[in-house]
């Protein structure tokens, strides 16, 4: 039975592959209008917001968001949730309706087509370049200065054992008292159920609820660098409390 649910699954990463594509294919020229001047990159969000949601309801993938209110108009945050599949980027565009830029590893720029996005709106960083890391952070910031919300996963990659997550690097939580910007953390629930990340006939996959809620914001105001470690593990345990208390239901 469990085979079967593979195989299954294997067939629905295939169908979600094809729809993705197809779909970025077609859009893809207004994304490279959108995309070739700052000026044009609120235009560029809102086409990711219609192309992710017309994608989630062809797979069938809907989402269940709590606590949405948390969100201000016009308020820059840093925003931090645990990352069990490469769904979460996905629903991050349907969990949050203003701009927002996010970083990646630099790879996703190297991808033909896809690596639109990180050309010049979304932020690459090469994780194993000290500097490159520095000028990524420097760029996060900018878009800070800007009025704009950053994501960061602060783990830095999926944990091969998801829901469990890794432990938290300090780089979200550095820049945010940096900035004096609220951190908004936010609880996946189910994303690594709706698409785990395993082989293509291997590991859960199957169309659903992806459920989440934002946390309330944690202002910064006032902290300095020495108060980094404590942030860190209060944004974990937030998440981590969350996690532990849905999968005991």
């Amino acid at each position: 039975m469990k085979k079967i649910k593979e195989i299954l699954g294997g067939l629905w990463k295939i169908y979600i592959f094809i729809w993705f594509t197809v779909l970025l294919l077609l859009l893809y020229p207004l994304y490279f209008i959108f995309l070739y001047s700052e000026k044009h990159f609120n235009k560029g969000f809102l086409l990711l917001r219609f192309h992710t949601g017309l994608l989630m309801y062809i797979v069938g993938i809907f989402t269940s968001v709590k606590n949405r209110h948390y969100i201000q108009k016009g308020e820059a945050y840093i925003i931090t949730p645990n990352h069990s599949s490469y769904l979460d980027i996905i629903i991050l565009y349907q969990t949050f309706t203003q701009y927002f830029v996010f970083m990646g590893k630099k790879s996703l720029a190297k991808v033909p087509v896809f690596g639109i996005f990180f050309k010049k709106m979304n932020i690459p960083v090469d994780r194993k370049s000290i500097m490159d890391g520095k000028r990524s952070m420097e760029r996060c910031g900018e878009e800070l200065d800007k009025g704009h919300s950053v994501v960061m996963f602060p783990e830095g990659t999926i944990s091969a054992n998801v829901p469990e997550m890794l432990k938290f690097k300090n780089g979200a939580f550095k820049l945010a008292i940096e900035k004096q910007v609220p951190v908004i953390p936010i609880t996946f629930f189910t994303n690594h159920l709706r698409l785990e990340m395993a082989g293509l006939f291997s590991g859960k996959a199957s169309p659903g609820v992806a459920k989440a809620v934002i946390h309330e914001p944690i202002p910064t105001i006032g902290m300095t660098e020495e108060d980094v470690p404590a942030l860190r593990d209060r944004v974990f345990k937030i998440i981590n409390d969350e996690l532990e208390a849905y999968n005991k239901r």
